[in-house]
C-alpha cells in the first residue's frame, strides 16, 4: 500500500511531461536529434534574412532548445521549441508566436524535419 500513492504521482507526472508547453503549437516531428533540427532551423532563418539568430538550450546537452525568430530575443519572443520526442527517439518541434512575428516561420521549420 505504500507504493500507491509513489505510482499515481509518477503517473501524474508522466502526463505533464508528455504535454506541449503552454502557448505552443505543434509543428512536426522528426527522427532527426533535438540539437540537429535546431541547428538547421537556425541556420536556415539565418541565410534568409541575413540576421543574426538566437538559440537557448532549454535542456541539457542540447536536448532541448528554443530557436528565435530573427529580430527575437529570449524569453519571449516568437521561437522555434525544439525537445525530444514524447516517445522513443528524435524530435518534437513546435512554434511559440509573438504578435505577428514569425508568419513563415512553421514552413521554414518544416523543412529541417
Amino acid at each position: 500500500m505504500k507504493f500507491i500513492p509513489l505510482l499515481a504521482l509518477t503517473v501524474a507526472i508522466s502526463a505533464c511531461a508528455a504535454q506541449p508547453p503552454a502557448g505552443v503549437q505543434q509543428v512536426g516531428t522528426s527522427q532527426k536529434a533535438p540539437n540537429v533540427v535546431a541547428q538547421c532551423i537556425a541556420q536556415k532563418w539565418a541565410d534568409k534574412s541575413q540576421q543574426q539568430v538566437v538559440s537557448q538550450n532549454t535542456l541539457a546537452n542540447n536536448q532541448g532548445v528554443d530557436v528565435y525568430v530573427p529580430g527575437q530575443q529570449p524569453p519571449n519572443g516568437a521561437a522555434a521549441v525544439v525537445h525530444p520526442a514524447w516517445s522513443g527517439p528524435g524530435s518534437w518541434v513546435g512554434f511559440r508566436a509573438s504578435g505577428a512575428a514569425g508568419s513563415q516561420a512553421s514552413g521554414d521549420i518544416q523543412t529541417c524535419l
